[in-house]
């Protein structure tokens, strides 16, 4: 005859404890003798909360504060920037239009993941044709600041070997100084000289 295994005793004080099947703890807590919060099932007597209107959070959606956008709406935007106009932007410029761009794909990515949520099933298109554009100006402004850093370490390379650039002048120093040629100042004076000459 097959004799019944011992059960073990279990010393997993939460075994049993399950919020799925509201199975409570099997020993009383400090905490047991707390009531919980019972909910307010009443608009009327809810507290009511005090939104800031300027908080930042609000940048993940558009100024009227909409959740979502109607594809009409969405189409509405212009051409992406090109790499030949962010050339005669300073730098000041570029990085404002680098964090609106990102301000922009917060918004877009917003309305996407709404969308999802939601199952709408109108408006994915157009909302990537717009996040297309965004994505194509700052690929544009990577471009142009590359070029800006090219061109840099060029003149820097080209400076260091130059004796008339002082590369360790201080902030408010001269850091040019040309230096002129005995040759050149005496074709300068013949040059007087003779327009001396050519008057008298």
């Amino acid at each position: 005859m097959q004799q019944r295994r011992r059960r073990k005793r279990d010393n997993n004080m939460y075994r049993g404890v399950s919020p799925l099947r509201r199975t409570d703890l099997r020993y009383p807590v400090e905490m047991s003798k707390v009531p919980l919060p019972q909910p307010v099932l009443d608009p009327e007597r809810r507290s009511k909360v005090e939104i800031d209107q300027s908080h930042g959070l609000w940048g993940f959606f558009r100024e009227d504060k909409k959740l979502l956008s109607t594809p009409e709406e969405a189409s509405q935007f212009g051409r992406p920037w090109v790499v030949e106009e962010l050339r005669h932007k300073s730098w000041e410029d570029l990085h404002s239009l680098w964090w609106a761009c990102c301000k922009e794909r917060n918004i877009l990515a917003t309305q996407s993941y709404e969308r999802e949520r939601l199952k709408t099933g109108y408006g994915a298109a157009e909302l990537a044709d717009r996040d297309e554009a965004v994505k194509r100006t700052q690929r544009a402004i990577k471009h142009a600041l590359t070029e800006r850093w090219y061109a840099w370490e060029e003149a820097r390379k080209i400076a260091v070997d130059d004796e008339e650039v002082d590369m360790n002048a201080e902030p408010g120093e001269r850091a040019y100084s040309p230096v002129y040629h005995r040759d050149s100042v005496f074709e300068v004076d013949e040059l007087d000289d003779k327009k001396v000459a050519k008057s008298a």
